[in-house]
């Protein structure tokens, strides 16, 4: 469960660099402001590869 999210925060993270990235250096393709996608991008991105590292998935256990 904790892998799912970490993966759903890491790819959501990087579809906020692309954008904001894309936005602040050419064409603004959203409506939000690219600063507050960067910057939310890169809050996402980091936090979902720290989870990848550093947390581990325990199998459930049938009781």
């Amino acid at each position: 469960m904790i892998k799912v999210l970490a993966l759903v925060l890491t790819v959501g993270g990087m579809i906020g660099l692309i954008l904001g990235v894309l936005g602040i250096f050419g064409n603004n393709i959203v409506s939000l402001s690219p600063w507050a996608l960067t910057i939310l991008g890169v809050v996402f991105f980091l936090a979902g590869v720290s989870m990848l590292k550093y947390r581990k998935d325990a199998p459930a256990t049938d009781q």
